[in-house]
This record gives C-alpha cells, sequence and structure tokens, in this order.
C-alpha cells in the first residue's frame, strides 16, 4: 500500500480521539550543534490550526501508526471483529511524512496513537523510537503528542514523556463496569496506574533517559540527550479522553471523575467524546446520532471546574444526574439559587463575579480593576465584555437592574433558552472560550 493510500486511512482512523490539543509547551529551534540541523518550533498558546473533514478544529497532522489492532472494544471503529481495510506505517516512513509536512507547512505538530499491534510493549515501542527518531535525527523541535497504549511497560511510559510534548493515555469510561463491558481487554489498574506514573514523573521533573530502560532494539541505549530547549519529562502534561454516550453513566458521575482526576493525577485536560455509532454491537445504545450537545455542555461544565471555582456537587446535584441541554451549566446553576442573585457588580468580590452567568474570567477582572476609578452601570459591562443577554438577569448597577427583580425562574429559563437557540450545537470546545 502507497503511503498516501495510508495516510488516507490511518487519519481517518484517529479522528474519534479528541484529546489532542497543541497548546501548552514552548520549544524553539536554535539550530542544535548536531548532524541534523534542525526544523520547527512549538509554542504555547498553539499553533496553525486547519479543520477535519468532521468540522473539528485540530493544528496537528493526527494519525495511527496502525490500525491493526488485537482488542475488540465494542465502541471503536478499528475493533479486531471489524472488517475494515488494515494498514499500519513503520518508523522511518512516518518520520519522513511528517517532516515532508511540516516543511510543506501543512501542519505544525504530530499527534500519534496507534491500535495495539501484537502486544502493547511491542505498539509503544514503536511510538516511541518515531518520536525518538524526529527528535533526533530529523532535529524535529515542534510539537508531539504521544497516545499511551495501556498495559504498556512503566519504562515505555516514561521514555514516551521524555521525547514528546505530551502524552495520554484514554481512560475511555467513567466506571470500571463499561470500560470491561464495552473495552474487554483494557483494565482501569493499567489505565490509573500509567496515569499515576505519569503524574509522578512530572512533578519530579527528575526524569532522564538511563540506557537501562532502553529495550534492546531502540537505538537510545547511548543515554545522549539531544540538546533541545524544552527536556523536561513531558513538558505540556498529560491529558485524557471518556467517550460520552455509549456507556449508561450520566453527566454527574463523568464530572465527580472528572473532578477526582483533575486533582489525583494533575491532569491538564480531561477531552469528552460523544459517541459515533460506527458499528453494531448489542452493548451499544442505539443512538440516531453523536451526542454533541451533551459533549459541549460537558466541556462547559468542565470549565467550570477548572477555571471557575465550581465544584461537581454544585453543577449537578444528586436529583439532577444530567446537565440541561437548553441552558448553560452555570445558567442552570444560577437559575437554581436565584436568591443569591442579583449580584452588585460594584460592590461583589471577585469569586461572586465569576457565578454570573455572561460573566467571563476576563470580564470579571476588567469589572474589579474598572471600579476602582468609576462606577460601573450597564453600557460600560458591555464595552467590557459581559454578555448582558445573559448577565441582566442576575446583575444590578448601582443599584438597578435591567429586567426586574421578581421573575420567576422557569420565565428566565425561557428567555435564555431561546437566546441561544440551536446555534451552538456542533460548536463543541469553540465555546470554551465564550463567557460562560
Amino acid at each position: 500500500m502507497e503511503t498516501l493510500e495510508k495516510l488516507s486511512l490511518l487519519a481517518g482512523s484517529a479522528r474519534y480521539d479528541v484529546s489532542c490539543a497543541s497548546s501548552g509547551s514552548t520549544r524553539t529551534n536554535q539550530g542544535r550543534k548536531t548532524a541534523a540541523k534542525g526544523f520547527g518550533n512549538s509554542i504555547a498558546p498553539g499553533i496553525c490550526h486547519s479543520f477535519a473533514d468532521d468540522g473539528r478544529c485540530i493544528s496537528l497532522l493526527k494519525i495511527l501508526f496502525s490500525n491493526a489492532c488485537i482488542n475488540d472494544c465494542a465502541y471503536c471503529v478499528n475493533r479486531s471483529s471489524n472488517p475494515v481495510p488494515r494498514a499500519s506505517f513503520d518508523v522511518d516512513e512516518l518520520v519522513s511524512l511528517t517532516e515532508s509536512f511540516y516543511r510543506r507547512n501543512y501542519i505544525e505538530g504530530l499527534f500519534l496513537s496507534s491500535g495495539v499491534r501484537g502486544s502493547p510493549d511491542a505498539t509503544m515501542e514503536l511510538l516511541v523510537r518515531t518520536a525518538w527518531k524526529l527528535r533526533v535525527h530529523a532535529g524535529f523541535n515542534g510539537y508531539i503528542h504521544l497516545k499511551v497504549i495501556p498495559g504498556s511497560s512503566p519504562e515505555l511510559v516514561r521514555q514516551a514523556g521524555y521525547w514528546a510534548d505530551r502524552i495520554s493515555v484514554n481512560i475511555e469510561f467513567p466506571s470500571e463496569e463499561s470500560l470491561r463491558r464495552l473495552a474487554p481487554e483494557k483494565y482501569d489498574k493499567d489505565i490509573l496506574g500509567s496515569m499515576a506514573l505519569i503524574r509522578c514523573d512530572i512533578e519530579s521533573n527528575r526524569v532522564s533517559l538511563p540506557a537501562g530502560l532502553a529495550p534492546a532494539a531502540l537505538p537510545m541505549a547511548c543515554g545522549t540527550r539531544p540538546r533541545l530547549e524544552s527536556s523536561r519529562f513531558a513538558p505540556a502534561g498529560q491529558s485524557t479522553q471518556l467517550v460520552v454516550g455509549a456507556s449508561p453513566e450520566s453527566d454527574s458521575q463523568i464530572l465527580r471523575l472528572t473532578e477526582q482526576m483533575y486533582g489525583r493525577f494533575r491532569l491538564r485536560r480531561v477531552y469528552y467524546s460523544a459517541y459515533v455509532p460506527v458499528a453494531r454491537d448489542a452493548r451499544l445504545p442505539a443512538l440516531p446520532g453523536p451526542p454533541l450537545r451533551r459533549e459541549n455542555r460537558l466541556y462547559q461544565a468542565d470549565w467550570l471546574l477548572r477555571f471557575y471555582g465550581f465544584k461537581a456537587a454544585e453543577i449537578l446535584e444528586e436529583d439532577r444526574p444530567f446537565l440541561d441541554l437548553d441552558v448553560d451549566p452555570k445558567c442552570s446553576w444560577a437559575l437554581r439559587h436565584l436568591g443569591d442573585f442579583p449580584v452588585e457588580v460594584n460592590a461583589a468580590d471577585y469569586e461572586t463575579l465569576l457565578r454570573v452567568p455572561g460573566v467571563g474570567i476576563r470580564s470579571a477582572q476588567r469589572i474589579v480593576q474598572a471600579r476602582r476609578y468609576a462606577s460601573l452601570d450597564f453600557s460600560a459591562l458591555r464595552r467590557i465584555g459581559v454578555v448582558l443577554k445573559r448577565a441582566r438577569y442576575f446583575v444590578t448597577c448601582r443599584g438597578r437592574s435591567m429586567e426586574g427583580r421578581d421573575r420567576p425562574a422557569s420565565a428566565i429559563r425561557s428567555h435564555l433558552s431561546q437566546d441561544e437557540g440551536l446555534a451552538d450545537v456542533g460548536r463543541g470546545q469553540l465555546l470554551l472560550f465564550d463567557a460562560p
């Protein structure tokens, strides 16, 4: 099979893994004194973006090393029992492809995963070898994200973190029961064990590559470290992915697990992937299509956990296990706590402002700064960046309200859901950067 045929097949097979942000690591090419001249840069705010055929925003060559797989995960297009065409790169071929695409300005980095070909260790060694050859032989200083194969040895996981900017292990499902039912060859102890190892090595930041860690077949045993500016272990951290809609767990279970993983493993991101029905299986639900709106709401709730001081138990209470699909999670929380509103923007502290629908992190900071010099009114809030179509129900300026103070929650919810409409369906992660 020709390289371009492999590229088409293996890039298409990789599109269901969404855990590949390109931000969080700075790596500057300063012309290393090695045989390879060196090319490529990675910058912390992110790199040039392109769009996949399904509309998702990507900035990397996102590809599988191989779509051959010994596992039979019910939800996966590449599962062993699914009769799809199979292909695999070899290391030199993938290195050459990445270098060629970068020099043509098609991509700024690489996201590399794989089906399990042979065994977890055999597959992981191929991924690590590819990253090593890009760094040492090709002189590539751009962004690399490697996917850890569950069940790989700790030594190979450490090598992956040494050569890549970010590494990730997909937890896939919120419960051990669902993992066992839908991905019987994967074990939560392998996944969580790798995540714990990665966290430990990131925090110690002293991981080197002694000769004893390298498999005999992997030409790293000299123990020589390349002179890369970013030579820390996984400088862009680790992430994971949860499949949404293929298992029966509620949004509350998903968010509580997410909160625990952020605390326990210090993850940079948890990604949520709406289940796409790609194969028939009695273990899977019959969905008319991927639950994109639910995925979007989970991303918004995740944003509240990470940046707005919310707890999972606040976002979804015991009697409300699923997120409201008609209004965003912050609005939903505010409607259940109308007794805490309206908030006077000229007096409220920063943490309180963050809980107001329509007020984001930047606009809250600007409010705190601007009111030192003058009392704010609604026109000032609009100039600052507050989304008044949401905030107007929850704030006062100089004691005055735009909408009155006695509106019932049902009426406010109706207006908010009408304002939001259906335009946001499918926008996915882009909504994270709007004011929640």
